[in-house]
Parts: C-alpha cells; sequence; structure tokens
C-alpha cells in the first residue's frame, strides 16, 4: 500500500541477508536511498544495461544515489488533488476547495507523508523543497491532525484510496496523477486530478535489485528492457504517470497523439513548475518528523 508498509515486511530479511522473494523492488526515492545507505541494494552491471543512457537528464544525477549505479527510474508523477466529477462538477483546485464543508467526512489523504504534508506546508507559503524549519513542519501536521479531529478526513492511506473513490465512500483525495488518469478511463471520465493552485509534489519510484536476489543479471536485463523507448512508450500509454525515458515521447505518438501531448505524462517546464520535490531529510529529521505524522494520522 505505501513505503513503509512495504519495508516493514521485508527488513527483518534484508537485516539477516535472507532472499526477500523480489529481484526487482520499486520504492520512492527517499526510500530508496535508505535501501541504498543500508547497503540493501546490489550495484548494476553498467554493461548489462546499455539503455541506462536513455533516461531523462533531470533524473540522471540523484542526492539519494549519484550516477545512478544502483537504481533507475520506474515512473515519476504528481500528488495532487482526485475527485469525483458528478458529485464535485466545480472541481478541486485548492486546499480550500478540498475541505469545503460539504466534503467533510469524504475525503481521504495519502499515508506518505512527503505528499500529503508537501501539499498542506505549500498551501501555507511554506517551500517544501528547501530548508524549512521544524515549526514550520509541524504547523503543517496541526492542520492536518485538525482536519482529522474535526472529521473532515475519512481516512489516510495509500493506493487503496482509488477503491473508496470508486465505491463513492470518498468523493475527493490527495492522490497520485497516474492513479486519477486511470480511474478516469476505467469510469467513463468520471474523475480528475489537477495540481493545486498553491503547489503540488513531484515523486520518483525507483527500480533497483534487493541485496538477497539470486538473479541479478536476469534483474538487469528486465531493467533495461524497459528503458528501450519503444517499450516505454507502451508502459506510459498504459499506467500514464510520467515517463522517465528519453525518445519515448516520439514513439508514444505512434500509439495515441493524445497522450504524446499530455503533460501529466511528457511534462512541460510549465507543469514542472507547480510541482516541489520534498526536500531531502537527515535520519534524525526522518524519524521525528515521521513519528509526529504516523501520531497526526493513527497510522
Amino acid at each position: 500500500d505505501d513505503n513503509n508498509t512495504f519495508y516493514g515486511k521485508v527488513a527483518g530479511q534484508l537485516k539477516l541477508g535472507k532472499d526477500i522473494g523480489y529481484d526487482i523492488v520499486t520504492l520512492t526515492d527517499w526510500m530508496a536511498g535508505r535501501w541504498i545507505r543500508l547497503g540493501y541494494t546490489q550495484a548494476f552491471d553498467a554493461a548489462n544495461i546499455p539503455n541506462k543512457t536513455n533516461i531523462l537528464p533531470v533524473l540522471q544525477d540523484v542526492a539519494f544515489d549519484p550516477g545512478r549505479t544502483n537504481s533507475l527510474t520506474w515512473q515519476t508523477g504528481f500528488a495532487g488533488f482526485g475527485w469525483n466529477k458528478e458529485l464535485l462538477p466545480k472541481g478541486v483546485h485548492s486546499v480550500d476547495d478540498l475541505f469545503a464543508p460539504a466534503n467533510k467526512g469524504r475525503i481521504e489523504v495519502l499515508s506518505e507523508m512527503r505528499d500529503t504534508m508537501g501539499i498542506i506546508m505549500q498551501y501555507q507559503g511554506v517551500d517544501c523543497s528547501a530548508a524549512f524549519t521544524e515549526d514550520q513542519f509541524m504547523n503543517a501536521v496541526d492542520f492536518l491532525e485538525a482536519k482529522i479531529s474535526d472529521g473532515f478526513i475519512r481516512q489516510v492511506k495509500g493506493n487503496s484510496y482509488k477503491e473508496d473513490l470508486i465505491s463513492g465512500d470518498a468523493i475527493a483525495v490527495i492522490g497520485w496523477s497516474g492513479d486519477l488518469f486511470q480511474l478516469a478511463t476505467e469510469n467513463k471520465g468520471k474523475f480528475d486530478f489537477a495540481v493545486p493552485d498553491s503547489g503540488g509534489t513531484l515523486w520518483s519510484d525507483n527500480m533497483m535489485i534487493p541485496s538477497t536476489s539470486p538473479h541479478k543479471k536476469n534483474a538487469e536485463a528486465v531493467i533495461n528492457n524497459y528503458y528501450d523507448p519503444a517499450v516505454a512508450a507502451q508502459v506510459a500509454a498504459y499506467v500514464n504517470y510520467i515517463c522517465p525515458v528519453e525518445g519515448a515521447q516520439a514513439e508514444m505518438e505512434k500509439i495515441d497523439p493524445t497522450l504524446a501531448a499530455s503533460p501529466y505524462i511528457f511534462p512541460d517546464a510549465a507543469a514542472l513548475s507547480k510541482v516541489k520535490v520534498f526536500a531531502a531529510l537527515s535520519p534524525a529529521d526522518e524519524t521525528k518528523y515521521q513519528t509526529a505524522f504516523q501520531k497526526a494520522t493513527g497510522n
């Protein structure tokens, strides 16, 4: 359902060096950094992943994995607002829209701290990608906790918010762009997505080979295949997230010109200017802020 849930299931085996049953894992930047830091991934053999050079320049050299020796982006995307268009025909474009009185008890937000808190912090005028203060973070926690205790927020969860939108238990969410576009496609355009007026977040999920995998070369072959532009375009057409592979947009023109022009799959500078990557946290701050978030959400 989210990064912490998965990590909790496999951390014990990783520490003991036991096979976790996965040859490739896909984890969000901050969790990918933790795995690399703890030695839970295997470095790539560059000769086995020649398509690695197709990664978008903006993703080539990241703080958690300089030189991309242990990871390659699977997909990236935006966190913002999703909603039921039939029940909210005016849409949800601001935090005030999200927490409108009529939505009380039918709102869900993400259990991924950086996405939910990043959106709230930007609403409060704080740049979540910069060196913010503890007080600024805790002010956002207080805002979230108040919305939970007041009954506005129904649940805090990972990907399973999609089922609640479909069932009607939730009518508006802080959610992920690709999820909402898939829901719209599968439900005759019933759902929509928007980056908040005050700013959304940009995240990436990254393919890595666990330290316990006995099939490293096979895993590298799979990763290399996904970085073929033609294959990457097919994946993007299915998942509707931001494609990390150069050359895929031209291939997408052959599949679906509408998707090739989508700012949510191949964003231009204007689309990217509306989102922030949550700041990297020290291990101490990670623990402190995650603990505060979990206390507020009851997770």
